[in-house]
């Protein structure tokens, strides 16, 4: 005989619920932003070195995509690239191709940059004087930098060491170009000059003067010297950083 106290039968599950869909994210535009962390009200209140990489670029922008604001778009490629200058240096074609960007945005970086390097350019004007080494540096710096290649440079000067012309005169691979010093002799002449200053960058981003790079400075020395030219200097840039060998006694 079945107790009485016998379990019921199991009652049938309920179907699932279908599953809620994520809540979207709100994207606010920047204009919705308080006034004091817009990066152009931030600019113009504080300057622009108050900016962060991303709002330099966000500002650059100006617009986002869809569901995504133009600060969380320049944090994502600065993610993707590395860095501010791992973007900037980016071939086209992978700028293009990367998410967020387009010929548009990739112009607006790229004519960017180039107006940098314009502006650190106009500061070595033929003939003016070159008043300080420093500002040599940043326009060298500016110009070979970001080169995916060795490029090799003179900046050809007068008696009273000012400017005539800046001339790349070699390119090579990023393991080196190859430097002829009669080529430098000719094109020194020809431009009349009194005293160079030589330069050419590292692409391995390493600024450390190698000893070929200290024999031919002074191969280039005592060729220079022979028709009362004058090697000023010496300078290797990579990245930001530009080593003199000047400075290390090789000159």
């Amino acid at each position: 005989m079945q107790s009485e106290t016998a379990l019921a039968p199991p009652t049938p599950a309920a179907p699932s619920a279908t599953p809620l869909p994520r809540p979207r994210a709100i994207c606010r535009s920047i204009r919705h932003w308080p006034a004091p962390e817009r990066p152009r009200e931030k600019l113009l209140q504080r300057g622009a070195a108050a900016l962060s990489d991303a709002e330099l670029l966000a500002l650059l922008f100006g617009t986002g995509l869809r569901g995504v604001g133009a600060l969380d778009l320049a944090r994502q490629l600065l993610n993707d690239f590395g860095s501010l200058r791992g973007l900037l240096a980016a071939d086209r074609d992978r700028l293009v191709a990367a998410a967020g960007l387009g010929p548009a945005r990739v112009a607006l970086l790229q004519g960017a940059l180039e107006l940098a390097r314009r502006h650190y350019g106009a500061a070595l004007r033929p003939g003016e004087p070159l008043h300080s080494p420093a500002d040599t540096r940043r326009f060298l710096t500016a110009q070979l930098r970001d080169r995916p290649y060795e490029v090799f440079c003179c900046l050809y000067l007068d008696n009273r060491h000012r400017l005539i012309v800046f001339e790349e005169l070699f390119r090579g691979t990023i393991d080196g170009a190859a430097v002829h010093p009669r080529e430098v002799l000719r094109q020194a002449l020809s431009h009349n000059a009194a005293a160079i200053i030589l330069a050419h960058n590292h692409p391995s981003g390493v600024a450390e003067p190698s000893h070929a790079d200290e024999l031919i400075t002074v191969r280039l020395r005592d060729a220079l010297a022979l028709v009362d030219i004058r090697v000023l200097d010496h300078l290797i840039i990579a990245g930001p950083e530009a080593v003199s060998l000047a400075e290390r006694g090789v000159l």
